[in-house]
């Protein structure tokens, strides 16, 4: 560091203080006090030797002597008042040399401690945000988990519904058809699932979308179970979604052209197989033959992505309705003489806004320059006063530069 006080004996750097600063202050004049009053003993001595001189000669020899030593008395002070001078002086610009140094490391010190806190502030600045982003990821990922905790909760109690729906209707049908439950027992309980699943969907149905009319198909109707005809905000019909209900071990391809023929002839638009075992080409939802399949725990959010199409398609179609005669109204429009009325006066407001704006701009450069010419007066005369100035007392006597202190890029 450039502030730093190089020791001439052990070559030591050390910053200076106001302590080290009194301390040299006080060494400079304890050296000064000690040269001094060597030099009066000097004197003195070369006194006491003269006087001896004066006493060993005669009279005339002593006033010579006398006048010698008083010649050399006024040298010697001479002297000596000159070497305390320059003594004093060399001490006084030593002085200020180290003061300057002082104040040199004195900015140092004050940039360095502002470097300091700048980039303690910077470091707190990014903890902060190091700790926002980190709560922000955890919260994330605690949604994520509640998320995924509560779908699996869904499915579980989606399961178990269907599980107790199942066994309430065996319970109901043992307490009225007992003979008819041994027959189906033997059976299998294939049809008794199915049904129960039926039941669930339709339930399912109608509490998300309770504005939309869900019907179950008559049971002469093979392979639809229940219908959804889709109402929009208005309660007006948007379109018709059926569904198919199977709860078997395998996939049969033929539910496919089956709920095919019913969709054509119910008048649906689009049609689903909400069933157990997916086709063996299928992992997840998806859509084969024109007819979309899914499983039971997918068929709510299927039926939500299906409903916003019908909706988008009809609300499509709508805006294609009387679509000649509003383009037939906003040509009338457009040459009404209500619409060239209130753009005349768009347009003259515009015209009065821009010859405003074009006067005031005229105006600004005609007294941009009027002060430009009499800034030119102004430093023509301060050149003369300068040379004449500079003439008489030399150039560097006195000041007179109007643009010392100016910031070039002004004065560019």
């Amino acid at each position: 560091m450039s502030g730093l006080i190089i020791c001439p004996n052990c070559s030591h750097q050390f910053e200076p203080t106001d302590a080290f600063r009194e301390e040299v202050q006080k060494e400079l004049n304890a050296k000064a006090a000690a040269w001094q009053s060597k030099k009066e003993e000097e004197f003195k001595l070369k006194e006491a030797q003269l006087q001896q001189q004066l006493q060993q000669k005669d009279a005339e020899a002593k006033q010579q002597l006398q006048q010698a030593i008083q010649q050399q008395e006024v040298q010697m002070r001479q002297q000596l008042a000159q070497d305390f001078e320059n003594r004093m002086r060399l001490l006084q610009e030593d002085n200020q040399q180290k003061e300057e140094q002082l104040k040199k490391a004195r900015a140092i010190e004050l940039d360095m401690m502002r470097l300091q806190q700048e980039l303690k502030n910077k470091e707190q600045e990014l903890e902060i945000s190091v700790q926002k982003k980190v709560l922000e990821e955890r919260e994330r990922i605690k949604e994520q988990l509640q998320k995924e905790e509560q779908e699996k909760r869904s499915l579980k109690e989606q399961e178990y519904q269907l599980q107790l729906r199942e066994l309430q209707k065996q319970l109901d049908d043992q307490k009225k058809l007992a003979e008819e439950m041994k027959r189906k027992a033997e059976q299998g309980s294939m049809q008794l699932q199915g049904e129960v699943q039926e039941l669930m969907l339709e339930e399912i149905l109608h509490t998300t979308f309770p504005f939309d009319k869900i019907e179950e198909v008559g049971k002469g109707v093979r392979g639809a179970d229940c219908i959804q005809i889709v109402h929009n905000s208005f309660g007006q019909e948007a379109g018709k979604i059926i569904y198919e209900s199977k709860r078997t071990k395998d996939f049969a391809n033929d539910w496919i052209e089956k709920l095919k023929a019913d969709m054509r002839t119910l008048g649906a638009d689009v049609a689903v197989i909400v069933t157990q075992a997916l086709p063996k080409d299928m992992e997840r939802f998806g859509e084969k033959d024109g007819v979309y399949i899914c499983t039971f725990a997918e068929v709510r959010s299927v039926a939500l992505l299906l409903r916003n199409a019908i909706l988008k398609l009809f609300d499509a179609r709508k805006s294609q309705e009387n679509k000649g005669d509003k383009m037939v109204m906003l040509y009338d429009y457009l040459t009404s003489n209500e619409f060239g009325e209130q753009w005349k006066a768009i347009r003259e407001g515009f015209m009065a806004m821009k010859l405003s704006i074009q006067k005031e701009k005229d105006a600004m450069e005609k007294l941009w320059k009027l002060r430009e010419k009499q800034l030119e007066k102004v430093l023509l005369n301060a050149a003369h006063i300068k040379g004449s100035v500079e003439g008489i007392a030399g150039a560097d006597a006195v000041n007179l530069n109007l643009l010392e202190d100016i910031d070039p890029q002004l004065d560019a």
